[in-house]
């Protein structure tokens, strides 16, 4: 970039251009929700039929580009603001240095090099006429000692000035050419294939786009106020509030995933943020399992030992396992977890279901996934979801789906909106006979669920306090009991369902107030009595206790169901009774008779 070229640049025309795509961007973000949540929810709603399929069908593909464009929108806005600020800081600097040379007499000229005027040093016989000097970007520190050699020398004291601000000026020159080089080649990557059907490549050529905005923009991003260091929930949300308009575009298009793991920012904002690191990663994983090789056919084969023949597999089929088997199963899991997360975006106005939130969201590791069924901030009643073992993002679908049952009887009370969500904010233990005894992943785990629960205190807007409900079934009932016991328990009620024990050895233990625990314990669930020792807890003068004791003091609901996994069925008794508590109609829930009930007594 020649020095005129930077001279004229206009900073404020590039940020309007910003505006104009961020605009855009929002337009593109109103339409999805549009056809998300009124077009597609009452197709859902109200019509059946393979006509309603097709419908839906087409209607998802649209707010899929919608998506898209939002998403491109925003990065192209970042990156002209990024291209702005970069720029911008380089003519500043150009502006002062021409202002410093002014000042000194000297005259800049189109080409960068600065004349100078006649001087002397002092103590010299007489001026020594003026002259040009051009100057360097950089330099080495050989190339520096040698100009400040031919500066000392030079009988003309403004001879060295000229060449500091020659210097400063190819600086800001240098400066602005590779600001315009970097921008311009991340800038052309931001086209889409020029057809209406966003693909997998698209999503993952979203994701490489973001990249690659992010680390030309790094310096921008660094200029913007960053989220407080181990910030408390309402400092997220103070930070976020603080933020203009650009600034909040540049966070949630350069770092969606930061963004949308942040405790107390507004659910809408969140939902915004991991909505698209679920949708790059569904692109990139698709991508990457396509291109994992099929097994061979021939996986089988048979070997002679001694009168017999054993059958072994191929070496063929041995290699191929040992390079792809595991990361093939691992991205099938985390497809299919991710699948079910969309799919129930896609159910949203079915039976009456609100629209759905992405709290948070991580294809790494184990997986983490936060789902709400209806807005949090909103809700006169939430209830928030801990599962146990085995839990992973691959199976989040039937955690997701007992609370979308959960949703619809605590909804059916009429006493108020509610939000029920699954939390799935931990590293859950995978295996029950090797991991499940261990306290560990309860105790790591118990600080982000206690984070999660001040942040919906921090994201309201509503004017009333809602009333919320902590619930866990199996191990997520330790975790709920060491985020107690760990701290503050930000909860109104708690909930516990084939509990092996919560770390405490009475009620009064899990921080909420008195007859608010409600425990149940299904026919034939093993789990309680099998965990007391490892996860029970006590006072070290009595035997381990867990809810489904009487001397823990929890009120004992009634359950219909069997086994360990059933407390959330449809059209049960547990199911209801769970439901009246969230709803905060309590008094109506069944409880069973105490043991050995005094005739006439309930």
């Amino acid at each position: 970039m020649d020095l005129r070229t930077l001279q004229a640049f206009r900073q404020d025309e590039y940020e309007q251009a910003a505006d104009g795509y961020r605009a855009v961007g929002d337009m593109a973000s109103a339409a999805k929700d549009a056809v998300e949540g009124r077009i597609s929810m009452g197709v859902r709603a109200r019509l059946r039929g393979e006509a309603a399929d097709a419908a839906l069908a087409e209607l998802k593909n649209l707010s899929a580009n919608f998506h898209y464009a939002q998403t491109e929108c925003g990065l192209v806005s970042t990156a002209l603001n990024g291209f702005a600020f970069d720029v911008g800081t380089a003519k500043r600097r150009l502006d002062a240095v021409l202002a410093d040379a002014h000042a000194a007499g000297c005259t800049v000229h189109p080409d960068g090099s600065v004349a100078f005027p006649a001087g002397a040093k002092p103590g010299a016989d007489k001026s020594t006429e003026g002259g040009t000097a051009t100057g360097s970007a950089g330099g080495t520190a050989t190339s520096v000692a040698i100009e400040r050699q031919a500066i000392n020398i030079h009988p003309n004291p403004n001879y060295g000035k000229a060449v500091e601000f020659a210097n400063r000026i190819a600086d800001a020159l240098r400066e602005a050419t590779d600001a315009d080089a970097k921008w311009a080649l991340r800038l052309r990557a931001l086209k889409a294939d020029d057809d209406l059907k966003v693909s997998d490549r698209d999503w993952a050529d979203a994701q490489s786009d973001m990249g690659g905005v992010a680390d030309a923009g790094a310096v921008y991003l660094n200029s913007l106020p960053q989220p407080p260091e181990n910030g408390s929930p309402a400092d997220n949300a103070a930070w976020w509030k603080s933020l203009t308009p650009e600034q909040q575009e540049a966070w949630l298009s350069l770092r969606p995933a930061a963004t949308g793991a942040l405790d107390g920012l507004p659910s809408a904002v969140r939902d915004e943020a991991n909505r698209t690191v679920l949708a790059e990663k569904q692109g990139q994983y698709r991508l990457e399992l396509a291109s994992i090789p099929k097994p061979p056919a021939n996986e089988w084969t048979w070997i002679v030992a001694g009168r017999s023949y054993t059958r072994v597999h191929t070496d063929e089929w041995m290699e191929w396992h040992n390079n792809y088997a595991d990361r093939r199963e691992r991205l099938n899991k985390s497809i299919n977890g991710m699948n079910a997360i969309q799919a129930r975006f896609d159910r949203t106005g079915e039976r009456g279901l609100p629209d759905a939130y992405l709290l948070g969201f991580s294809a790494e590791g184990n997986g983490r996934a936060i789902v709400a069924n209806g807005n949090p901030d909103t809700a006169d009643h939430q209830a928030v979801y801990v599962p146990g073992t085995t839990s992973n993002l691959g199976s989040i679908g039937g955690d997701i789906g007992r609370m979308e049952n959960l949703w619809q009887v605590a909804s059916g009370q009429n006493n108020g909106s509610v939000s029920t969500i699954t939390w799935l904010g931990y590293d859950a233990p995978q295996n029950i006979v090797k991991d499940s005894p261990f306290s560990h992943y309860a105790d790591d785990g118990a600080p982000a669920y206690n984070r999660f629960l001040n942040g919906l205190d921090a994201s309201r807007t509503a004017d009333t306090d809602p009333h919320r409900t902590a619930i866990g079934h199996s191990y997520g009932t330790t975790l709920i009991g060491s985020a107690a016991r760990q701290g503050d328990l930000n909860a109104d009620d708690v909930v516990l369902a084939g509990s092996p024990g919560v770390q405490v050895p009475k009620a009064e233990g899990l921080d909420v107030p008195q007859g608010h625990v409600w425990n149940q314990e299904a026919e034939a669930d093993p789990v309680p009595d099998v965990g007391r020792f490892g996860h029970g807890g006590t006072d070290w003068n009595g035997p381990w206790t867990i809810p489904s004791d009487e001397r823990f003091g929890a009120n004992q609901l009634t359950t219909d169901t069997e086994g360990h996994s059933d407390y959330w069925k449809e059209n049960t008794e547990s199911l209801r009774n769970q439901g009246l508590v969230v709803a905060g109609k309590s008094d109506d829930a069944n409880l069973k008779p105490p043991p050995n009930p005094t005739p006439g007594v309930r």
